[in-house]
């Protein structure tokens, strides 16, 4: 079994050093998954110990492990292609060289400012979103952003005629076998993100601001999930876990393992960032989400790491995390082997 000493004692610091409240973490070798738990679940108002099973706002993860399966289920359906104009499905898009890939690899250059963006109701926001230009970063840099992601959403409820967070639970989430993700979790179970004084704790309530508007039209955040649901699902993501529901095929998986973004310095797969493993500098994918969730899949060694902590508890900036995360995913890679 591989050792991740380094990679375990650099998350738990994270937590002997005060830079999250807690965190639950695994590590997947061989098949076999270590699921740890550490710390606290919340500091204020009053401390409270982190239990098994409790929920996260998985925040950006909610991209890769439901909205990008959908999207390759579709193309796999032959129902979209990498290729498809946007506009076909967003007619009110003004720019037709955006397609779904540049959707995926977050190169369409889709930006622009929103008035008041976080006070607009769902339609108005999603009018004012599909109203944003293409700028100058088309197809020359990767960007990420929420946009594309949330109009990959649009698209399937254009092709499903139904809220996306419907279809996604239904075409993805149940036929993984992931009973313990959802868009509306119990809240008490839940473990929360910020603290206002004058609002009290947000929990079991989404983060990202846009997703709150939207809500059931929003696939770019709104999944909560716990640890062991999370390793169900790496564990489908590296070909050890293959339900006979399963959206996708295990060779649709295996071909997210290379550079989509076209751009040799700036690498990104479908829906997923790019990081090299060590040694023969194989791809592995990864990806983060804001409240302080991230995930690194190294197929080739057959190898995952979970880590999901409530990194913005309880004001939202924290900057020590994002320097622990970046040291964390490179001594996974290192030890990855």
């Amino acid at each position: 079994m591989t050792n991740f000493s380094k990679t375990q004692t650099l998350i738990e610091q994270m937590v002997s050093q005060h830079v999250v409240p807690g965190v639950s973490f695994a590590f997947i070798t061989d098949s076999q998954a270590q699921l740890h738990y550490q710390g606290q679940s919340q500091w204020v108002p009053t401390e409270k110990p982190l239990k098994p099973d409790q929920y996260y706002d998985m925040a950006s993860l909610t991209k890769v492990m439901t909205t990008t399966l959908m999207i390759l289920k579709l193309i796999n359906a032959k129902q979209l292609s990498l290729q498809t104009p946007i506009q076909q499905f967003l007619p009110e898009f003004q720019d037709d060289r955006v397609t779904v890939q540049h959707l995926l690899t977050h190169t369409s250059g889709i930006a622009g400012y929103i008035p008041h963006r976080n006070e607009l109701p769902a339609p108005q926001l999603k009018a004012a979103l599909l109203q944003l230009p293409v700028g100058p970063g088309f197809e020359r840099e990767v960007k990420y952003t929420d946009i594309g992601l949330i109009f990959l959403g649009f698209i399937i409820e254009a092709i499903y005629q139904q809220p996306v967070q419907q279809v996604l639970t239904d075409q993805v989430l149940k036929p993984l076998g992931l009973a313990q993700s959802t868009f509306t979790p119990d809240k008490a179970q839940t473990i929360p993100t910020v603290y206002d004084p004058k609002t009290g704790l947000l929990q079991g309530v989404v983060h990202d601001p846009k997703a709150r508007i939207l809500g059931i039209h929003c696939a770019s955040a709104g999944l909560f999930s716990t640890l062991p649901d999370t390793v169900k699902f790496a564990r489908y993501m590296l070909g050890q876990y293959v339900p006979e529901t399963a959206p996708v095929d295990q060779h649709v998986l295996a071909d997210l393992y290379q550079n989509y973004s076209n751009l040799p310095d700036q690498p990104r797969s479908l829906g997923w960032d790019l990081r090299q493993g060590f040694g023969d500098q194989h791809w592995l994918l990864y990806h983060t989400g804001y409240t302080g969730t991230f995930m690194a899949l190294d197929r080739q060694n057959q190898n995952a790491m979970i880590v999901l902590t409530n990194r913005i508890h309880p004001t939202g900036h924290n900057e020590t995390f994002l320097q622990r995360r970046d040291e964390i995913v490179a001594a996974f890679a290192q030890e990855s082997i």
